[in-house]
């Protein structure tokens, strides 16, 4: 291989189209933007979504479903889980402020606490929601739960 035979691919490089270079160019006169007309114009732009008068596409097209404004989201946390992060993480009470501070949970997040799995660890619980049979197998566990608003 030497240096001064090296080549691009072929086809690789092209050169620009020029427009309104003469009319030798090919180019030329109306720089390839048809006759007259708004387009032809410097400066044309065409509103957003307008499809020359048809009826536009978000028009044409159903409207679907519905957004609840109301709804709260959480995130969930079932005692199985929550066992394991006692064992990772050393709680001694569970609530928003220790999951933030350990990259669980956002700042704004809201946590419900669910009874899927076994929890064998006394904790102090400080959540925004939980299911009746989370708060029993809490309590039968010997820990408490505060309810945050």
């Amino acid at each position: 291989m030497k240096l001064h035979l090296l080549k691009p691919a072929e086809g690789s490089v092209k050169k620009d189209k020029r427009l309104g270079r003469g009319e030798a160019s090919g180019h030329g006169g109306t720089s390839t933007k048809g006759n007259k007309g708004a387009q032809s114009r410097t400066g044309f732009k065409s509103k957003y979504a307008h499809e020359g008068g048809q009826m536009p596409i978000q028009r044409r097209i159903p409207k679907r479903g519905f957004k609840n404004p109301h709804r709260v989201e959480y995130k969930v946390f079932n005692l199985g889980q929550i066992e394991q992060l006692v064992e990772k993480y050393g709680f001694n009470e569970f609530s928003v402020e220790t999951l933030f501070i350990n990259g669980l949970v956002n700042r704004t997040d809201r946590v419900k606490v669910l009874a899927n799995g076994e929890l064998k660890s006394k904790l102090t619980f400080k959540v925004n929601a939980l299911s009746e049979k989370a708060k029993a197998a809490i309590e039968a566990s010997g820990g408490s739960v505060e309810i945050l608003k």
